[in-house]
C-alpha cells in the first residue's frame, strides 16, 4: 500500500469499532505510542517500524512494540509526547515524520492508557537506538497485516474479568497484545 493510498483510506473511512476490550482499574497514567509507516525507498509499500523492547525493563520487557511511553509534564500533547520517545528510544527525528491522525487509547494490563500516533515517514532513516531501552528496530511491510489471516485471540482473565489477548505473528517475531490489536484495529479500519 502507498502512503496516497493509505493516507486516503485512513481519512475517508469510518473507525471500526475496536477489538480491543481490556479494561483496567483506575487510575491509569497517559501513554503515547507512535505507529510510523516508512515510505520504502524501493517502492514495496508502506513498512510499520516496530522495536523489540529490552529484556530488563520494568514494563514490557523483551516485547514487540512501537516507539512511545508515558506522558512527561513538558509533554504539549500526546504527539509530542510520541514524537519525543521515538526520538529517544531510536533517534526518529520529529521533523522526518508527517502525523497523519491517531487511534482512540487503549487501557494496558500494566496500567497506561496509550494514545496511537498515525504518522508517515517519508523515507528509511538511520536510526540510533538507546540501548537501554531497545534491543531490535525492524520494519514489517504494511501489506503483510493486510494479507496474513495469522491472527489469533486468547481469552484471558484478569481480576475476574474476560479480556482477549492479540497475537500477529511475523517470521520470528511475536507481536502481541497492545501492539498486536493496535495494528489489527489500524488494517480494519483502512480495509
Amino acid at each position: 500500500m502507498t502512503k496516497d493510498e493509505f493516507l486516503t483510506r485512513f481519512n475517508l473511512l469510518q473507525l471500526a469499532e475496536s477489538e480491543h476490550n481490556y479494561q483496567h482499574p483506575l487510575p491509569l497514567r497517559a501513554a503515547a505510542v507512535l505507529i510510523a509507516l516508512v515510505e520504502s525507498d524501493n517502492g514495496g509499500g508502506l513498512q510499520v517500524l516496530l522495536t523489540k523492547r529490552a529484556s530488563h525493563l520494568k514494563h514490557h520487557p523483551s516485547q514487540v512494540s512501537f516507539p512511545g511511553g508515558k506522558v512527561e509534564p513538558e509533554d504539549k500533547s500526546l504527539i509530542d509526547t510520541a514524537l519525543r520517545e521515538a526520538f529517544e528510544e531510536i533517534g526518529l527525528a520529529p521533523d522526518a515524520v508527517c502525523v497523519a491522525g491517531q487511534l482512540p487509547p487503549y487501557e494496558t494490563i500494566s496500567g497506561f492508557q496509550v494514545t496511537p500516533i498515525i504518522a508517515i515517514v517519508s523515507s528509511a532513516q538511520v536510526y540510533q537506538m538507546d540501548k537501554n531501552e531497545v534491543a531490535e528496530i525492524f520494519q514489517v511491510p504494511l501489506q503483510h497485516f493486510l494479507t496474513t489471516n495469522d491472527h489469533h485471540v486468547f481469552v484471558a482473565h484478569k481480576s475476574g474479568r474476560q479480556h482477549n489477548v492479540h497475537f500477529l505473528p511475523y517470521k520470528h517475531y511475536n507481536i502481541w497484545g497492545a501492539t498486536a490489536v493496535m495494528l489489527k484495529d489500524l488494517v480494519a479500519h483502512i480495509n
